[in-house]
Order: C-alpha cells, then structure tokens, then sequence
C-alpha cells in the first residue's frame, strides 16, 4: 500500500484524539511528538516536519481549538490540511499548448522509471485526444532505444529514432521536423538518465533545453530513494529549472518521505505519481486526495474516475438489461472481473474507500491468484456451458477442473457463487432498488 508505515502510524496517533473529550495543551504536544517522529522515521526532511508540526500547534492553540466541543476533531482538521499544504496545496496540471505543438522534457537518472514514465504520460494524453510521437534521445543506455520503441508499439505512438546518431540534441532537431511534418502536436522526449549526475549530463540537457523550448521540463524521481530524491531535485532544478516532477514507484513506497518532502523544499510541485507497472498505472497528482489516503480518509474522487475510465458505458448498458431479465451468464461474469483487475490492484482500491485505513486492511486476506483461478475456470468451460451452467454434470465439472488447473472443489465453489448470485439478482428484480435480505452475496475474489 502507498506510504502504508506512515500511514499506520499517523492513523493511529490520531486516533487517540477523537478517544478524548477534552484536549490540554499537554495532550497536543504529545500527540505532536508522535507525529514528528512518525514523520522522521519516513523520511521527511527535517526542516520540513519542524515547520509541520509548528503550524499545526500555532494553529490549534492560537484558534482556541481546545475550548470547543470536538477538540480532537478539529485538530485532526488541521493536521489535514497542513498535510495539503505540504504536499503541494493544488493540483497542476500540465501546461498544453491549446494552438501549437507541445514539447514535454523528461529527465532523471537511470533507473527511476523514466522511459517507462515516458511511455505512461504519452499514454494519457492520447486519450486526451492528443497525437504524440516519443522522441529517443537516450543514446548511452544499450537498449534504451529499443526499450522506447517497445513501449510505442503497445500505446500505439509512434517513436522518432536515428539508429546512426549518437548526438541527441541532432536527434531532437530532426524530431521537430517530423512531428510538422506528420501532424503529431505533442512531442516527448526520453532524455539519457546516469547513475549519478555530471556535468557532460547537465550540458547536454541544457542544450536540448535551449533547441526545443520545452513548454514542460518533468523530473522522473524514484520515490524510495526518500531524501535522496530531494537532493536529486535540487541540482536538476538548479541546472534546468524543471517545472515539475513525476514520482514513481509510489506502490512500492512504505515511507513517503520524498512525497513529503520536495514541494516543500524544491518549490515546485509534483503532477503525476506512478502507482505499478502497467501502462495505465499513473495518476495526476492531488495534495488532497493523497492527505486524505494518508491519513485513512479514503479517496472515493479517484477511485470514481478509475471506474469511469475503465468501464465501458455501452456495455454496462447491456450488463443492465441482462440483470433486468435474469440473463446474466459466466461470460458477464468474466468480463465483469476483468474490468475491476483494470481498476489496479485490490489493496490500493480499497484504501480508497473512506475509513479503510491500511492497518483494518492488512486483516483482509487480498489473494490476485484466486482470482487467476476463478478466471481460468471460466475459460475452461464452453460456450454452452458458460451460459448454461445447469447443464455441468459431474464429468464435466472434472473436465473444468483438470482444464484450469484447480480442483472440483473450487469449480463446485464457483457454480455455488453464480447460483447465489443469479438468485439474488431475481429478488433484486423482484424487488425494484431494493437490496435483498440478510444475506449478503459472497464475492469469489
């Protein structure tokens, strides 16, 4: 889960606020304590968690907080929004050239994500009804290239090469040239990443700066490399006065230290975060949204836009009437599992959901392979089968079973599920909007 230690320990300092119905100044400097040492063991910079719990105490005691009805209440508030506050207050968006082609600059060391980052951002956009074309400036790299154009394939965007050239500030001018030529109004350009930054790496990204005028400079930074990220930031940002980064690898970030940190101290904001390795793992960034998943609040605006752009509206539609008439079949079913593996995973689904916080879902026993399982069930059966499941006899079911791997117990399990469901589905009908009883349908995931 994202920032899952921090988050555990902050929900839990918190909570001892909302145990209490009066509040002395006493109780606040010790809840305060626990939060900056929360905060220090995630990595946040030092200046960063003084001035943090500073504005929080000022803020509590200056507002005569303690004298109201719900002190605890209040004081979680502010620790809210002093949370926004440090991670970047609003949410900025990318600045996109409306009248003329737009040239975003990617930069960072290697190994932080970047032409992956690269492939994911080109990913959005195109939905966003843009026509991109990658640009591989990443000469140095074996395999860069190659990695570049793999990715273009999958998104379906075309990359810019020079298989002779070494020399990526050419490569760039020439890109320019062919985007005009070809219609794309938005380039990308995969600039080379080192281990460590130098000067000959410096010089060469302000001289690609100076040819192409990016409108975006974005820094791509591994978000659990903590305080090091911010370090990072400075010297590109001193160099190339970048205008914002991309976090990445955020899923695998216990800590959240470098998230914490870099708007505070860069100054400049951070617009999109990585959250897994597929092309659609990648959110823009929300201060709020990303306070309230922290602080166990949930974050049901993401989680509404998840759906909406991996659910298909036409075929909801269908799914509808089918559950009107009771023709729901195994094939529904699939397709309805599929679509909610598309959302991400489960676990950062459901820290989405307000007062699921990480500590009540490490009790949830979230198994990805049963799911596999479940699907592999499904296709094991026929086109018959699949809408007739009252015709699977006792030679079929081990037909099913060999065929996907399992056992006739879990195909047995399976049948029992649809046959619960479809019930449900009849009552549902029956009784208009109105739920079912008090048996509550048993997912199989």
């Amino acid at each position: 889960m994202i920032f899952e230690s921090l988050s555990n320990k902050l929900q839990e300092t918190l909570s001892k606020l909302t145990k209490k119905g009066k509040l002395t100044e006493k109780d606040v400097d010790k809840i305060l304590r626990e939060i900056k040492l929360s905060l220090l063991e995630a990595d946040v910079n030092f200046k960063v968690v003084k001035n943090f719990v500073k504005n929080i105490k000022d803020k509590a005691l200056g507002e005569n907080i303690l004298e109201s009805l719900t002190p605890g209440q209040q004081v979680i508030k502010i620790v809210n929004e002093e949370m926004i506050n440090l991670l970047g207050k609003k949410t900025e968006e990318l600045k996109l050239n409306p009248n003329d082609t737009t040239s975003i600059m990617m930069c960072g060391l290697q190994g932080a994500g970047k032409t992956t980052t690269t492939a994911k951002l080109g990913n959005i956009l195109k939905k966003k009804n843009k026509n991109p074309l990658f640009v591989a400036c990443d000469v140095y790299r074996p395999a860069a290239i190659k990695q570049l154009q793999v990715l273009g394939e999958k998104t379906g965007i075309d990359v810019y090469t020079e298989e002779n050239s070494q020399n990526p500030v050419k490569i760039a001018k020439e890109a320019i040239k062919y985007a005009n030529k070809n219609g794309n109004d938005l380039l990308i350009f995969d600039t080379a990443g080192r281990l460590h930054i130098d000067e000959k790496m410096m010089d060469e990204l302000e001289e690609i700066k100076s040819l192409i005028e990016p409108d975006e400079i974005l820094l791509v930074l591994d978000s659990m490399t903590g305080q090091e990220a911010v370090n990072i930031a400075k010297e590109f940002d001193d160099k190339l006065y970048i205008s914002g980064i991309i976090l990445s690898k955020i899923d695998g970030d216990a800590r959240g230290g470098a998230a914490l940190s870099i708007s505070s101290i860069i100054g400049k904001p951070i617009k999109f975060v990585t959250t897994g390795e597929k092309l659609e793992d990648i959110e823009t960034f929300h201060p709020d949204r990303m306070a309230s998943r922290i602080l166990g609040k949930g974050d049901v605006l993401s989680l509404i836009e998840k759906a909406q752009s991996t659910f298909d509206e036409k075929k909801a539609k269908e799914l509808e009437q089918k559950l009107i008439k009771n023709e729901f079949t195994f094939d529904d079913f699939l397709a309805q599992m599929e679509q909610m593996q598309n959302l991400g995973p489960l676990d950062q689904i459901l820290e989405m959901i307000p007062g699921a916080n990480s500590k009540k879902l490490k009790n949830i026993k979230i198994d990805e392979k049963e799911i596999d399982h479940v699907k592999a069930i499904i296709q094991s059966m026929t086109k018959e089968e699949r809408v007739k499941p009252n015709i699977i006899n006792g030679s079929r079911r081990k037909r099913i079973a060999n065929g996907s791997g399992t056992s006739i117990q879990k195909v047995n399990q399976l049948l029992k599920q649809y046959k619960d469901m479809k019930k449900m589905m009849k009552n549902m009908n029956k009784m208009g909007s109105k739920m079912p009883g008090k048996k509550g349908l048993k997912l199989p995931f």
